[in-house]
């Protein structure tokens, strides 16, 4: 028999307590204990009807509920959409049972109800939480490629309307604080403290003895009406219009499921929407693309947000105060997020008004937040007056942390931490914030090179949740721990690489935007190119993000890099890029959209459209097949990643994985750079007329006159098309049509031969 995961107390008032308690893991979820132990609570609820005046869920945990079992859907295999839904079945009928029950029920939300959490909370009468940080209310299983599938869809249509549903809680997988909840509806009161949650839930009870829920009262009519209501139907096809406008036709199938769902089971009754929406989560559960987003957005994720603690992490001392060099663009965003975090923070720049200039990119955030009622003004007043601009290197003093982000020139960046070498704590924390510079080069020019290592951050920083870590030849464990400890406390995710030009995400990247701008070089449409990438998944088409970057910018690190391998005596080998680059720049001076003109047109720093000339810079009447198109920008990235873990700059596929997603915008459908080889799908089958880039045969369209079934993914069928040995077959053939850089990497065959994938163990 296995130990019942819900604790049932009944008080001399007849009020039943359910305590959600799991004796075998630090958080409730719905796993099979959990689905056993509610369909025998109801049981006896039911058989104790009489005696019960209501019924209290609340939770032995920190959080209420976590949710579904994730490790269930990962053992979910194509085939098995029966059990799935069979599985599923087991956990709405008890639900069902409760909210039906005759007696009033209440959730006691004393933690994070999100996902299973907040749909079990729904199958109450009333909801009560504590009005705390600590407290999300949400149904985020969007982005994990899911759909709520014990009801969620259903109840908070049915709650909320179809609109307010779709828009607040089920498409983007929004993450509620108790008081939005409360406005939103998703929860009807909040408490000050877990120790007001019982005695709130018991006075909700006595003041209603026989509640039914909103969709089961006679007559009840969903908000905003149903997608057969006049008013509603008039501006219901505008919201599958702008789905695709957001997914732009990359392969995220749960938004068009969950929106499926909604609207469909709207159009029926309760128990026919529920098993509307039990298909649609079977589906989506079966499938590899949510397999791909659980592993990487929650066990990814899970295993690079807790490595701190590897290091004794939970052990350390907060930052109180840190030195942030250079008060540019970089510099005064890290400088924000630091003194968010609560660091009191020094903002040093060659004078008081470049650093004042530097605060005010704080300020400027602050006051937006401020305006939108995502702030107050005194808490924006109290980061504000952490950060002090300076000019004096003097005002460092004390300072237990250093982060340098001044120009990418060694010589620069090594008289900012000389000039305030005398002034910081004499253990300080020494980190440099540079994109591409070697970190043991740079460590040469410090006193502590031990002391020593790379934070690089991602701009927007306020908004970009990746720091990648370096460690130089030199750097300490006990940098790096430090370093890791530092991430943590300035909510951001870390991924720990080792010292080469370039690192992982600037090296990776780098494959990406030079492999779009090779295509416009061989006279493929700049069109057709941007689509290819939006179609691939990519958040922003390869162009249009080049000029963001500035296009002087690769040129830059290109030469630096250049210059290093010549000097390392090895041979240089320019990218077909290369030419489109120059060109851009020595004939049309257009260098990117900070400048006015790039590959794109702009007015008034608004981008209106591709620069017409393009065709005539370069072209625009190749074709080649559109699945080549989008695959060459995920085949050469993945590849350089193979490279990387080969070099020893990546030591764990993990770490490319999150660092692909969150930093360098790679699909997250994939589940990342390294989990898109080892779950390559091989070819969809799809003729060369499916496949090209305009509707033109796979004869107009080939490289060499093929058809489209030699062009696709593959013409092949079987296993022998998927996972790595597909991606190698597929490899090969892009390096036959386009170039030796897509050829597979000894390590990729290696471990292909050897049936081994990227895959860790958690």
């Amino acid at each position: 028999m296995t130990e019942s995961t819900i604790r049932f107390d009944r008080d001399a008032d007849g009020i039943v307590t359910l305590t959600l308690d799991d004796p075998t893991q630090s958080a409730n979820t719905m796993n099979e204990g959990f689905i056993a132990s509610l369909a025998a609570t109801v049981d006896r609820l039911e058989a104790q009807r009489e005696d019960i005046a209501g019924v209290i869920l609340t939770s032995a945990k920190k959080t209420f509920f976590a949710g579904g079992d994730l490790n269930d859907i990962l053992r979910s295999e194509p085939g098995q959409a029966e059990a799935v839904m069979a599985n599923v079945t087991r956990i709405k009928g008890p639900l069902r049972r409760l909210e039906t029950l005759g007696k009033p029920v209440v959730a006691a939300i004393n933690g994070a109800a999100l996902g299973g959490g907040l749909e079990l909370a729904l199958a109450c009468h009333h909801r009560v939480a504590v009005n705390a940080n600590s407290v999300q209310i949400g149904l985020p299983e969007a982005t994990l490629g899911l759909l709520p599938g014990g009801g969620g869809v259903v109840r908070t249509v049915r709650l909320l309307g179809i609109v307010t549903a779709l828009t607040q809680v089920l498409l983007q997988g929004q993450r509620h604080r108790p008081e939005q909840a409360l406005a939103l509806g998703l929860v009807d009161e909040l408490v000050d403290s877990t120790e007001d949650l019982v005695p709130a839930a018991k006075t909700w009870i006595a003041a209603n003895p026989s509640p039914v829920q909103p969709w089961d009262t006679k007559g009840y009519r969903i908000p905003g009406g149903t997608p057969a209501t006049p008013a509603l139907a008039a501006n219901l096809p505008a919201f599958p219009a702008n789905l695709r406008k957001q997914l732009k036709g990359a392969p995220y199938p749960a938004p068009i499921a969950i929106m499926s769902a909604a609207v469909e089971g709207a159009l029926v009754d309760f128990d026919n929407a529920q098993t509307i929406e039990t298909r649609y989560f079977a589906e989506l559960a079966t499938g590899q693309i949510s397999k791909n987003m659980i592993r990487a957005f929650f066990f990814d994720m899970q295993k690079a947000n807790s490595l701190f603690k590897s290091y004794g992490g939970g052990e350390r001392e907060p930052v109180k105060k840190v030195a942030v060099l250079g008060a540019g663009m970089m510099g005064a965003a890290i400088a924000y997020v630091c003194a968010k975090s609560g660091m009191e923070v020094v903002l040093k720049d060659v004078s008081l008004e470049a650093a004042e200039r530097g605060k005010g990119y704080s300020k400027a955030i602050l006051d937006k937040a401020v305006a939108r009622g995502k702030s107050t003004d005194e808490k924006a007043a109290r980061i504000l007056g952490r950060i002090l601009p300076t000019g004096r290197p003097e005002d460092t003093a004390g300072a237990e942390l250093v982060i340098e982000a001044v120009f990418e020139d060694p010589a620069v960046k090594n008289a900012v931490f000389a000039e305030i070498d005398g002034f910081i704590a004499p253990d300080a924390l020494l980190c440099s914030n540079t994109s591409t510079l070697p970190i043991t080069l740079l460590g040469e020019g410090v006193s502590r090179t031990e002391d020593f290592i790379g934070l690089h951050f991602f701009s927007p920083v306020d908004k970009m949740p990746l720091v990648e870590i370096i460690k130089g030849e030199k750097t300490g464990e006990e940098a790096l721990g430090r370093a890791l400890a530092v991430v943590k406390q300035i909510g951001k995710t870390p991924i720990v690489v080792n010292d080469s030009r370039g690192f992982f995400t600037s090296r990776v990247i780098g494959t990406f935007t030079n492999e779009g701008i090779a295509m416009l070089g061989e006279g493929i449409p700049a069109a057709s190119i941007e689509q290819a990438t939006s179609q691939a998944g990519y958040p922003a088409p390869v162009l249009a993000l080049m000029d963001e970057l500035t296009l002087t910018l690769p040129r830059k690190i290109r030469e630096e890099t250049r210059a290093g391998i010549l000097a390392e005596g090895k041979t240089w080998e320019p990218h077909p890029a290369d030419a489109v680059v120059d060109k851009m720049i020595d004939d049309f001076g257009r260098k990117g959209r900070s400048t006015g003109s790039g590959f794109y047109d702009y007015v008034n720093g608004k981008r209106v459209g591709l620069w017409p000339g393009l065709a005539d810079a370069f072209g625009g009447d190749q074709q080649i097949p559109f699945e080549d198109m989008k695959e060459r920008m995920l085949f050469i990235e993945a590849i350089e990643t193979v490279r990387c873990l080969e070099e020893g700059v990546l030591d764990t596929a993990t770490d490319a994985n999150v660092g692909s997603i969150l930093g360098i915008g790679y699909p997250g459908w994939t589940g990342g750079v390294a989990r898109y080889m080892d779950q390559y799908h091989g070819a969809s089958g799809a003729t060369g007329e499916e496949h090209g880039a305009s509707g033109a045969t796979g004869e107009e369209h080939g490289a060499s006159g093929a058809t489209g079934e030699e062009h696709g993914a593959s013409g092949a069928t079987g296993d022998e098309r998927r996972g790595l040995p597909g991606f190698i077959a597929r490899a090969e053939e892009l390096a036959q049509r386009y170039g030796a850089r897509f050829t597979p990497p000894p390590l990729l065959r290696d471990k292909a031969a050897n049936g081994g994938t990227f895959e860790e163990v958690r």
